[in-house]
């Protein structure tokens, strides 16, 4: 599925049934959490279901959905989990210092000096904010805060991204306490 993947953007997570109804919680991705009900008809990535949605409201740190067909908790319940995308060509170009995270992954991730540190397998969000996960050639992946201090450049034509980590990053030692 190689370059489909690619024409496909990642725009919400189907969560867990929310009431009787039918109705879901869907993890939006994207600076408006309903951005996702702007673009018509969702799709699964194997293109094999499609949902419309009817209607979505913020609820905390959710969107509380109803999806067209889906009537009832049980209904709702085997959707959980679901990832809907919609084709890359539905969103506009991004703004300069703009990304979409799909463009990000795969790229090479360079520290300061132009060393190869890996490449970047995604973008997580735990709750505190954007993390670039990072696979280095051996060992573990890893996380770096996706902010302009530790990511001062990105080049999506060289397929490259700079991080600028501190000389500590990778120690397990913790650091020694300032006494006052």
């Amino acid at each position: 599925m190689g370059d489909v993947d690619k024409d496909m953007v990642l725009m919400a997570r189907i969560g867990a049934a929310h009431g009787i109804r039918g109705e879901v919680r869907v993890k939006a991705f994207g600076d408006d959490p309903l951005s996702f009900t702007d673009y018509g008809p969702l799709v699964t990535k194997d293109g094999k279901r499609t949902f419309e949605v009817l209607r979505a409201r913020v609820q905390k740190t959710v969107v509380v959905t109803q999806f067209e067909g889906i009537k009832d908790r049980n209904q709702a319940e085997e959707l959980n989990g679901l990832e809907l995308y919609i084709s890359r060509d539905q969103l506009p170009d991004p703004e300069e210092d703009e990304f979409y995270y799909s463009d990000l992954t795969g790229l090479s991730v360079l520290d300061a000096n132009g060393e190869m540190l890996g490449k970047l397998v995604a973008v997580q969000d735990f709750g505190a904010g954007d993390l670039l996960e990072i696979r280095p050639a051996r060992g573990k992946t890893y996380y770096v805060p996706f902010t302009k201090a530790f990511v001062p450049g990105i080049d999506l034509e060289a397929g490259e991204i700079s991080v600028d980590l501190p000389a500590d990053y990778f120690s397990d030692e913790r650091p020694e306490e300032e006494s006052d």
